[in-house]
């Protein structure tokens, strides 16, 4: 795909960006791609692991030289935000693997994202406002609800970037590795963790946990009716006795 590397795997798909030319800056083809990827896994539900694949960088942002261009019916469209909202709605959890910059349009990525891993070298920054924009591809609605109002209010208004530390301090991060070898291992292991669990009930709960205020507890209680008629909640739990009854 144009922009994008894709590894399809059982249980999951690890997307890379792929333009280290232009600093894995988001453009129109990428995400083109981007739809691409979010309708094979609506299609067939599977984890996701997003990654910048170059050492030391995520994605610089969205490409500037189109951006210029863009007009008023270009921001209408939704290029960028249409595509990171579809990526949030996906069925199953999706990770993102951070190692260097991820900024503008790039840090939105990886909020679109259900959790994200970096390294201690990544850095995120939102700074539309100093090329006399603001960020419209999500920042200003995910931001505030990952980090607070406050928090994300400061960084959209100034510009400021935040480390590692700090991305892991303030809960914009769930992970930070020291070393960049150990990133997509511990991506991985997030996932592999996630994959223990039954895929019905995670599909569910992920649906919940991004179901607005209003759509609880129906949602909740619906979501729980499906499952324990399911045949592996079943399972599962008469594994769990089995394993707990005395020999």
């Amino acid at each position: 795909m144009s922009g994008l590397r894709v590894e399809e795997l059982p249980d999951r798909v690890v997307v890379t960006l792929d333009r280290p030319e232009k600093r894995n800056a988001i453009d129109a083809d990428l995400i083109g791609a981007l739809h691409d990827v979010c309708a094979a896994l609506e299609a067939r539900p599977r984890l996701l692991l997003l990654t910048g694949g170059a050492d030391g960088l995520f994605a610089g942002g969205a490409d500037i030289g189109q951006l210029r261009e863009r007009g008023r019916l270009d921001a209408l469209a939704a290029i960028n935000s249409a595509a990171f909202a579809r990526l949030r709605a996906l069925p199953m959890p999706s990770v993102a693997a951070v190692d260097g910059p991820a900024l503008g349009g790039g840090a939105e990525l990886a909020y679109a994202c259900d959790l994200r891993v970096c390294t201690s070298r990544a850095v995120f920054g939102q700074p539309e406002v100093r090329l006399g924009i603001l960020a419209g591809a999500g920042a200003t609605h995910r931001l505030p609800a990952l980090i607070g109002e406050g928090r994300a209010k400061e960084l959209l208004f100034t510009g400021r970037r935040v480390d590692a530390d700090e991305a892991l301090r303030i809960g914009l991060v769930n992970r930070v590795v020291a070393e960049p070898a150990e990133l997509l291992p511990t991506a991985h292991g997030l996932l592999d963790e996630m994959a223990e669990g039954s895929a019905l009930a995670l599909r569910l709960t992920k649906l919940a946990v991004d179901a607005p205020a209003a759509a609880h507890p129906q949602l909740d209680l619906v979501s729980q009716a499906v499952l324990f008629e399911d045949e592996e909640k079943h399972r599962r739990m008469t594994d769990f006795l089995e394993r707990r009854r005395p020999r």
